[in-house]
């Protein structure tokens, strides 16, 4: 497995490092979460695609953010023509709502941070759904800015570690231009986890091609918040913590939930 302070030098590629800031239980969860609520998940699809296509056009070549959008759909096993049908909607060729591009900040359970981003076509039901989210589940609803800067902003991949090369994978993600490589942790046989590939926005695109021509499966790819440090959070705190995060990511304004917790893995035993 990969160590941490991992270089590699003399050949003018960027030092890989094992990062600690995504554990296995927490993806594990995300997964679980989102396997739970597919059809949640493609209704959410459709209309990131739908905002992306109504505010850049139709044509990911040259609206980044659809491209972003409509792989994130495929990577949900979204069918193509239900892709196709919100590229046309918000293009305007069938008619559409308006949609605003909202962040919401708060503090969770131990002070966890978090942060969700948000599609909505109105701005005052969402903001009082979320503040209630954080308020039933004893946090905080904060104000911009009030958490951000615990987060980078990083393009992340991640792939199924079980049949993919360590030595393979990183010179792959090293020669296509990635910064990190975070191997899988807590992983057992049944189930191996993730290899997480991290890189700068500008550069993920490249990156995530590179795999793809590789053949190299993906299980999850897209622009992220990476918390730069972690707040560890005993049992109570983390099941209270997850209700906090089901709740927010069940609500249908909310596309994506980022947070700094660190559970380990004898407190993710715990948790229901």
């Amino acid at each position: 497995m990969l160590g941490a302070g991992l270089d590699r030098v003399g050949d003018g590629r960027e030092e890989v490092r094992v990062a600690g800031h995504s554990k296995w239980a927490n993806i594990k969860h995300r997964k679980a979460a989102q396997d739970k609520k597919r059809g949640k998940a493609w209704s959410k699809c459709s209309k990131a695609i739908m905002a992306a296509a109504r505010q850049g056009g139709p044509d990911p070549d040259t609206n980044l953010s659809l491209r972003y959008a409509i792989d994130e759909a495929k990577y949900a096993n979204m069918p193509k023509d239900t892709i196709q049908r919100a590229i046309d909607k918000g293009a305007g060729n069938t008619g559409g709502e308006d949609f605003t591009e909202v962040t919401y900040e708060g503090y969770g359970p131990s002070g966890v941070a978090i942060i969700a981003d948000g599609i909505t076509d109105n701005l005052t039901r969402t903001v009082s759904e979320i503040r209630a989210i954080f308020k039933k589940a004893g946090g905080s609803l904060g104000q911009s800015g009030s958490v951000a800067f615990q987060f980078e902003t990083r393009g992340r991949i991640l792939i199924p570690a079980l049949g993919v090369s360590e030595d393979a994978l990183m010179e792959l993600a090293l020669d296509a231009g990635a910064s990190d490589v975070e191997a899988p942790e807590g992983a057992t046989d049944d189930e191996p986890g993730f290899w997480t590939v991290y890189c700068e926005p500008a550069s993920f695109l490249q990156v995530k091609d590179a795999i793809e021509r590789a053949e190299l499966a993906i299980e999850e790819a897209g622009i992220a918040k990476i918390p730069t440090n972690t707040v560890e959070i005993g049992a109570e705190d983390a099941q209270k913590l997850m209700n906090l995060l089901d709740a927010l990511e069940d609500n249908d304004d909310v596309q994506h939930v980022y947070h700094n917790a660190d559970i380990s893995d004898e407190v993710a035993a715990t948790l229901g």
